[in-house]
């Protein structure tokens, strides 16, 4: 029943983001229309059930942008995500998404950076436009440094193209450990499970004066504090 309610509201709430979007393009309110999008998902939050405990927000500093990077155990992880972080944050995710419907459009309007095809090159354009994103505007970008949802609930191999762009763009980065989706929403499962979610904010690593010689030692570093909440 909760599932059911959640996609009848937000049908409505997604019909409610045309006039918001607007007036957020007219004025030019990138950060407004994410702050609506995050309130989406914490109606969304309370009508699932899903009790959240976080910890470590304290370590950050609002003025500076960050480089979020989390695990990923299901679909629920980034919009949880977006209902508790400090600042309206960015996302590099696949072209496909920014056609969904309204949406879609808000995403691109609001920063969000599409990922332009396949293989090597894609992803260094879109890190370079993410970066630019993030010494031009301030913004700050959530990656999930695995690249895809675990299938099993286990921490998979983690990619360097977010460390690329943590480099590129200068900005400190902030392991994240998210515990608990994979129970309520494991990958293939188009419902959602009422429970709890642990979500915890490591110490900043600032990436000056380090060289991507040692992104190995950076990715290692990042891996042990994203898998130190057992």
């Amino acid at each position: 029943m909760r599932n059911a309610i959640l996609v009848l509201v937000f049908l409505i709430l997604t019909v409610l983001a045309i006039p918001v979007l607007l007036v957020c393009t007219l004025f030019g309110l990138r950060d407004a229309f994410l702050v609506y999008g995050a309130w989406m998902m914490r109606v969304g939050r309370s009508i699932l059930g899903i009790d959240l405990v976080v910890t470590g927000l304290d370590r950050l500093d609002r003025g500076i942008p960050y480089v979020f990077m989390s695990n990923h155990l299901s679909f629920l992880d980034g919009p949880l995500l977006m209902t508790i972080l400090d600042r309206p944050a960015r996302v590099i995710v696949k072209r496909f998404v920014f056609r969904t419907p309204i949406l879609g459009l808000g995403m691109r309007f609001s920063g969000y950076v599409p990922l332009d095809g396949e293989g090597a090159g894609a992803g260094r354009r879109s890190i370079a436009r993410a970066a630019h994103w993030i010494k031009e505007k301030g913004y700050s970008f959530l990656i999930y440094p695995e690249g895809t949802r675990s299938f099993d609930g286990k921490l998979l191999r983690f990619r360097r193209g977010g460390f690329f762009l943590a480099f590129e763009s200068g900005a400190p980065i902030v392991p994240v450990s998210v515990k608990g989706t994979y129970e309520l929403m494991p990958r293939g499962q188009w419902f959602v499970r009422k429970g709890p979610v642990q979500i915890t904010f490591h110490e900043p690593i600032s990436v000056t004066g380090l060289t991507v010689e040692k992104i190995p030692e950076l990715m290692d570093r990042v891996k042990a504090a994203v898998s130190s909440v057992p």
